[in-house]
């Protein structure tokens, strides 16, 4: 069976663009999250969102489909509708799906789930590589207060994982269910309902993450607080068995917020892109305040174009510069950060990289 990696990258299954861009060439993402949208139905204490505002364009069914024309005819191998929004709240998030696996891409979602259609369903899980639904409680109460969301709320995504897993067992899917928990320190009371919880609805995995902040600490973040909870996540990892993962991610919950490297080398493999629209490096860079970063936006440029400009690769040059530094510059531990310490490490120390061996881990195309 193939390995679930919830806490690391896969670049080692993509030799031949590393090598690439090693080479100085010019290469297609491997990976791009976006969103549909940046409206959304929850109010979550920890949003991220919420530090990202920019201008927004209306992202229509014909701008949705010419991006995901135009990824999959540069190389792109997979789409993520995971970003600054939540893409249940788009009318043509089902027919993007399809189009995006019609072209040839790995599609996959990450959502809150309340608007997610039931009946929709049995037609979009055997064309998602995963499905990720974001909770960071398993009580009612708590869900609500942490989400921003009615206590009903909990109960309607409830019933829709449990649908999701019956039409997958059902129909031998391949799709991957599971379930998210951004983890602040204030909600270490629910670290172990929700891992019991993921296991009594019979999702593949849950996996609970470090809460991401800018770089001036508006959300208030206090990564201290996460060393206190080192034995009471392991007692949630032990939930695990053949069917079900619980795993933390040990690598950023531990890190303390910090880095190790001061270039940002990620972009030119996974890109981030706004429900507005934006093209940017990643999600850190959407608020307007960063607008020396920004790229173009998809509903005025084709994306196409966008990667063909000078534009595009002056900003990706640029963040890869001496004059950026992730260290200071940066929010806290974002997507890319398991790919920029392996770039990293790669490029400015030297490091010789392991070979991969065996089968391909599940989802290699998100990386």
């Amino acid at each position: 069976m193939s390995t679930l990696i919830l806490d690391g990258h896969k670049l080692l299954w993509h030799k031949e663009r590393v090598d690439a861009w090693l080479r100085g060439e010019r290469i297609a993402p491997i990976t791009i999250d976006c969103a549909l949208t940046r409206g959304c139905t929850y109010k979550c204490v920890y949003c991220y969102g919420m530090l990202q505002e920019n201008d927004e364009k209306r992202m229509t069914k014909d701008v949705i489909f010419r991006f995901l024309d135009d990824a999959a005819e540069i190389g792109v191998k997979a789409i993520s509708f995971v970003s600054d929004g939540e893409s249940t709240c788009s009318p043509h998030l089902y027919d993007a799906i399809l189009r995006g696996k019609a072209n040839g891409l790995d599609m996959a979602l990450g959502t809150n789930g309340y608007l997610l259609k039931d009946e929709r369903l049995e037609e979009v899980l055997p064309v998602l590589t995963y499905l990720r639904f974001n909770m960071s409680a398993g009580e009612a109460e708590r869900y609500a207060g942490i989400h921003g969301s009615k206590v009903e709320h909990f109960y309607k995504v409830i019933e829709t994982i449990k649908k999701s897993v019956e039409i997958k067992m059902r129909n031998s899917l391949d799709v991957t269910i599971g379930l998210q928990m951004v983890l602040l320190p204030e909600f270490e009371d629910q670290i172990i309902p929700l891992s019991n919880l993921g296991k009594e609805l019979g999702v593949d995995y849950l996996v609970i993450k470090h809460c991401s902040d800018d770089e001036m600490g508006s959300l208030g973040v206090d990564y201290s607080k996460y060393q206190n909870m080192v034995d009471l996540l392991k007692t949630a990892e032990a939930y695990s068995d053949d069917n079900y993962v619980v795993r933390a991610k040990w690598s950023k919950i531990l890190s303390g917020g910090k880095r190790c490297y001061s270039r940002c080398y990620g972009p030119p493999f996974i890109m981030q892109f706004s429900g507005s629209g934006l093209v940017a490096p990643c999600g850190m860079l959407f608020n307007d305040r960063y607008k020396k970063y920004h790229i173009g936006n998809i509903a005025d440029t084709s994306f196409k174009k966008l990667y063909q400009s000078e534009r595009y690769w002056e900003v990706l040059n640029l963040i890869a510069s001496d004059k950026f530094d992730a260290k200071t510059m940066c929010g806290s531990l974002c997507l890319q950060h398991k790919v920029n310490e392996f770039l990293w490490d790669l490029k400015d120390n030297g490091a010789v990289p392991e070979k991969s061996e065996g089968e391909p881990p599940m989802h290699v195309n998100f990386i």
